[in-house]
């Protein structure tokens, strides 16, 4: 996997004889404390779609039975067609909600009337696990022709981010020691000891395609453009070194 990486400081803070807890120390043992911060691109390699269907019947079992219907065809059509294998699909959610009539009007004195059902939906979506991305467009296109009518979205991942992760520690890790290094040095302190240690990781995904943008793009015809971009893993590491009085 291809990754392109980045690695940059944050403001040192320098407090010699002051208080940094950690490592048991006590009020009077002055502290050096310094950020570092790395960064690490990545391409997505994973895509997630969620797609669905809704049915209205006056029953229950018939709207259940035009939602099955429906959401077989749009198996269907995913594993033999698209070939995704059915461990990659999985029920995001199932909803039966139902349909009231208006209530009418009555005196203000009379006891409300109980409401009364008149009809069912019925609401099934999937998530879609897609690894080969020349596919993502296709589960749309597939799913909608074989009558699906939500969409919820796409989203891109990453199946190894642990990998991502601990490299942009390392970058921000060696960036703080770099950094303390070049201040004991300039500032002639010596060091005594490593007392705290934190950290901290966050991924920042391209951004999701809503459902409306997805069904607009796929009634236009042909090709739909789907791009993944970058997804950027920013990892932030403190570490806290005792200055010796020596």
């Amino acid at each position: 996997m291809a990754m392109r990486v980045l690695a940059y400081l944050f403001v040192l803070l320098i407090i010699p004889g002051a208080v940094q807890a950690g490592g048991g120390a006590g009020p009077d043992i002055p502290t050096l404390t310094v950020n570092g911060n790395g960064v690490v691109t990545v391409q997505p390699d994973t895509a997630f779609v969620t797609v669905g269907m809704e049915t209205a019947a006056k029953s229950l079992s018939e709207a259940q039975r035009l939602n099955s219907m429906t959401m077989q065809k749009v198996m269907d059509r995913l594993q033999q067609q698209l070939k995704i294998e059915k461990e990659r699909i999985q029920t995001s959610s199932f909803n039966v909600m139902p349909q009231y009539r208006p209530p009418s009007k009555h005196p203000v004195d009379a006891p409300a009337a109980a409401p009364e059902i008149v009809g069912y939906t019925v609401s099934n979506r999937i998530t879609v696990e897609i690894r080969d991305l020349q596919k993502v467009a296709a589960v749309i296109e597939e799913t909608s022709a074989a009558g699906a009518n939500h969409f919820q979205g796409l989203q891109w991942g990453l199946r190894d981010e642990q990998q991502a992760r601990l490299q942009a520690l390392k970058l921000a890790a060696g960036k703080a020691r770099e950094k303390a290094a070049t201040l004991s040095e300039a500032l002639s302190l010596k060091l005594a000891r490593l007392m705290n240690v934190t950290e901290g990781v966050q991924f920042i995904r391209p951004a999701p395609y809503a459902g409306r943008a997805m069904m607009a793009a796929d009634s236009g015809g042909g090709d739909i453009p789907l791009l993944s971009g970058e997804m950027r893993v920013e990892a932030t590491v403190t570490l806290s070194y005792e200055i010796s009085k020596d």
